[in-house]
């Protein structure tokens, strides 16, 4: 199970460069033909993760509503966001990976709501959610490499 940690942990690191090394001015930018930002990917990634992780094994978030309503699937950038809301995504993507390997190797994760992710992958338990997340960090770390050609 540690291969799965180490590809997440890999993947938030390199968010967390991206974060250093962009002005607040490039992380809220939105190229033409795009429709979301950097900022917008990075915290699409946190949502997912606590969504698809612990909403679904009905167990608490470790991360605010209003984090969640602003990056879920299906959002997009209303506002720029401030250097602190940065701050809080960077601090967030280093505590939320922690944590889940934390809770995984106590055997926190008991139960979990089936779910079918729009791409069509079935995730029957937090296993499968794992490895899904993984999956889709890399995709979004994909179109962070694409915008920050455009910026």
């Amino acid at each position: 199970m540690s291969s799965v940690f180490d590809t997440q942990k890999t993947i938030r690191e390199i968010l967390v460069k991206i974060l250093d090394h962009h002005s607040l001015e490039q992380l809220n930018k939105i190229p033409d033909g795009f429709k979301n930002n950097l900022i917008w990917n990075i915290g699409h990634c946190i949502a997912s993760q606590q969504i698809l992780v612990y909403k679904l094994s009905g167990l608490p978030l470790q991360v605010s509503d209003e984090l969640i309503a602003k990056y879920s699937k299906g959002t997009k950038p209303e506002a720029d966001v401030s250097q602190e809301e940065v701050n809080e995504v960077k601090n967030l993507l280093t505590q939320t990976i922690l944590q889940t390997e934390k809770d995984y190797n106590d055997n926190v994760f008991k139960n979990y709501n089936q779910y079918t992710t729009s791409m069509g992958f079935d995730l029957k338990n937090v296993q499968d959610a794992l490895d899904f997340v993984s999956y889709h960090e890399g995709i979004h770390t994909g179109i962070i490499m694409s915008i920050k050609k455009f910026i």
